[in-house]
């Protein structure tokens, strides 16, 4: 059994020991005084209870059983140095896997653009994509599940756990078949709608949220025909005329081909706030910092 003198940093000095061959070196290297290298060498072998160097003046000449140590203790080190690499690698720090949430309809413009943007700032880093509800999205972010989100905040948001980067606003429109006949010439109240089907996600997204609470300012309970899981089969039921929706402006581009967007009365302060959002206690992980770059970056852009 091995003593309380038996230490990392012991073996550590052993190895500087050896490497530099003298006690004035290895004292110089470690920037320690040469009496502490000496005690530090003598104590590994009382600990071991073995001689590990012959005196011959002023030098310690390796025996055999230093040349054990030393090839043993150089591999223990490397496995101790490869342990705690894949023990950070699997809470996901400092390594090279980079776990991106985000919301379903940032993927057509925003998740690709920060993506691209991130690659070219660290080329060597691993971006796994995770699309979900702003409510799950949350869940794996306090779980170390994910590094960085892309949400919807409420409106003054503020979490001290949390740090967040504003992306920009987006308004929330009704969606109506692209060959609707309804005008938009002007803002539509949302009211009139009372006695038309309506499709929604499901809970948890952040448009399920808005567009309940643009309902309770309207003044009715929605008649929901559907709940769907993603923005893009939502989409698909407005486009088929399953019913209408509430969307964010930002599908309209991609596509205008199948729905349109009209603006509704006494609905504009009704916006998400699209964020960024990591733990505060890991934002100075260098893939993080690497995110909140270009995420700063898009949102000067826009």
């Amino acid at each position: 059994m091995l003593d309380d003198t038996f230490t990392l940093k012991k073996l550590e000095i052993f190895l500087a020991f050896m490497k530099a061959g003298t006690l004035a070196d290895t004292a110089e290297n470690l920037g320690m005084s040469t009496v502490s290298v000496h005690r530090a060498i003598h104590s590994l072998e009382e600990g071991l209870k073995c001689a590990l160097f012959r005196q011959e003046g002023r030098l310690l000449v390796p025996l055999p059983s230093a040349l054990v140590l030393e090839e043993r203790v150089l591999s223990i080190v490397a496995s101790l140095d490869d342990a705690v690499k894949v023990t950070r690698e699997t809470a996901g720090i400092y390594s090279n896997k980079f776990k991106l949430g985000a919301l379903y309809s940032l993927t057509l413009n925003t998740v690709p653009r920060l993506i691209a943007g991130m690659k070219l700032r660290k080329g060597d880093l691993n971006i796994e994509l995770t699309l979900d509800s702003n409510e799950v999205l949350f869940r794996k972010l306090k779980s170390v599940e994910l590094d960085a989100i892309l949400v919807s905040l409420e409106p003054g948001f503020r979490d001290d756990d949390f740090t967040c980067l504003p992306l920009f606003n987006d308004e929330v429109l009704l969606a109506v078949p692209a060959d609707s006949d309804l005008s938009d010439a002007s803002p539509l109240d949302l009211s009139d709608f009372r006695e038309q089907t309506f499709v929604t996600l499901k809970k948890g997204f952040a448009t399920f949220r808005d567009s309940y609470r643009a309902f309770d300012r309207a003044g009715f309970e929605p008649n929901v025909v559907m709940e769907v899981s993603d923005i893009f089969s939502l989409i698909s039921m407005v486009s088929a005329g399953v019913g209408y929706a509430l969307l964010p402006r930002r599908v309209e581009s991609v596509f205008e081909n199948k729905i349109r967007l009209l603006p509704l009365k006494g609905m504009g302060d009704i916006r998400q706030n699209i964020s960024m959002v990591c733990l505060a206690n890991r934002e100075r992980d260098p893939r993080i910092l690497a995110c909140i770059a270009e995420c700063r970056t898009y949102s000067r852009e826009l």
